[in-house]
């Protein structure tokens, strides 16, 4: 999603993600885990290849923003849902995409009562399955699973501007790095012989959640996103309340089977939030850090977020960005943000007046939204379908 989202029914606010489709982590720690960069070291590309282009799903994280103490559990259908199957057969059918990012909320699954960990919420849980399930079994695609909790597990309905992030030990009640490591340990054990389930980390907890994930058996690829709601034309600045730059640590990540990806987002509006109509930056130079570092490290990386508006401006910098991405091999894959049963008229990015990229929902104005003004305008026709990865367990290759 945007990083200024527009919440169901529509409320702006910032997320980041956690996934298991392909697992994402991160851990600040470096001093810690001082091992060399190989997070995902392989061998180099013939030539540069997207193997993963797709959509993020969201709708698994609605219903909570607003009134503190509101919106938990929910009720699946109307304040949260995953997926819309008929749509999914679209995407998957007609646009030939490879590629979901599907949304939980960690309060959901892990019910605040009972705190973050093993204990899931058995219904949720087999709601969330049934989606990546159908996406992964039915369809043949890969689902990457996407815990939107900025960083925090507490009252969601405030989320980033509510409580301390996991692992904060100067607060006793934040959840801890320990509770969070046994939390992605059971979720990955669930998916372990789904080889079409990576997953996505949140967190400066990537090393404790890595090494979980691996512990179960799980050979799918990880993605591991950064500081700074993991910018990539941030990615060697300080951001936020002074965090260190992404790339002086999460090089030193350790994978035993180095199929860990880097999770970048990139906006291309004014300030990187996804919240404008207009498109002004252009991704190849705002990238150009982020590609020599992951050149340096022997990184792969997966955009997972992006967006644009029809305005013609976004109709002209996206496709060119994901130009970008296809002709250098550093970059794997991409998501675009978003699409989701639940969106109705709202716009998940960039203005009010795009609606979803939901196929078959309006804009808020009754015109087409953004699946016919934005994907079937500029996005489809950058896709590379012949060389999509079709089969096999989540990879680097």
């Amino acid at each position: 999603m945007a990083e200024i989202y527009a919440e169901m029914p529509g409320a702006a606010e910032k997320l980041t993600r956690l996934y298991l489709g392909v697992f994402r982590t991160i851990n600040s720690s470096s001093e810690k885990y001082p091992s060399s960069m190989e997070v995902v070291a392989i061998a180099a590309f013939a030539g540069a290849k997207i193997l993963y282009a797709g959509v993020n799903e969201s709708g698994g994280e609605f219903g909570v923003g607003g009134t503190p103490g509101t919106g938990l559990p929910g009720e699946f259908g109307t304040t949260y849902a995953f997926i819309n199957k008929s749509t999914v057969d679209i995407w998957v059918d007609t646009n030939r995409i490879n590629f979901f990012r599907v949304t939980l909320l960690m309060e959901r699954m892990c019910p605040l009562a009972t705190g973050l960990g093993r204990n899931f919420n058995e219904t949720y849980f087999s709601e969330y399955e049934d989606a990546i399930n159908y996406i992964t079994i039915t369809k043949g695609a890969y689902a990457l699973i996407d815990p939107h909790n900025y960083m925090r597990y507490n009252d969601p309905s405030d989320q980033p501007f509510s409580g301390s992030v996991i692992g904060n030990t100067t607060d006793p009640t934040a959840a801890t790095t320990e509770q969070f490591q046994e939390f992605w340990t059971e979720l990955a054990g669930r998916f372990v012989d789904n080889p079409n389930v990576p997953t996505s980390l949140i967190l400066k907890n990537d090393q404790a959640a890595v090494d979980g994930i691996r512990s179960t058996g799980a050979k799918q690829l990880i993605l591991a996103p950064g500081n700074g709601f993991t910018g990539g034309h941030s990615w060697t600045q300080i951001t936020g309340e002074n965090d260190d730059p992404s790339s002086e640590w999460l090089f030193k990540l350790v994978d035993p089977l180095r199929n860990t990806a880097i999770d970048i987002h990139e906006y291309l509006d004014i300030d990187f939030s996804g919240s404008h109509n207009t498109c002004t930056q252009a991704g190849p130079s705002n990238l150009a850090n982020l590609t020599s570092w992951l050149q340096e490290h022997n990184l792969k990386a997966v955009i997972s977020e992006f967006g644009g508006s029809n305005d013609p401006t976004c109709l002209e910098l996206v496709p060119q960005m994901l130009e970008y991405l296809a002709a250098n091999d550093v970059y794997i894959g991409w998501t675009a943000w978003a699409a989701g049963p639940l969106w109705g008229t709202n716009s998940g990015c960039c203005g009010p007046e795009v609606g979803s990229l939901e196929p078959g929902q309006l804009s808020i104005d009754g015109g087409p939204n953004g699946y016919t003004t934005l994907w079937e305008a500029v996005i489809q026709q950058t896709i590379d379908i012949p060389n999509l990865k079709r089969s096999g367990t989540s990879s680097l290759s």
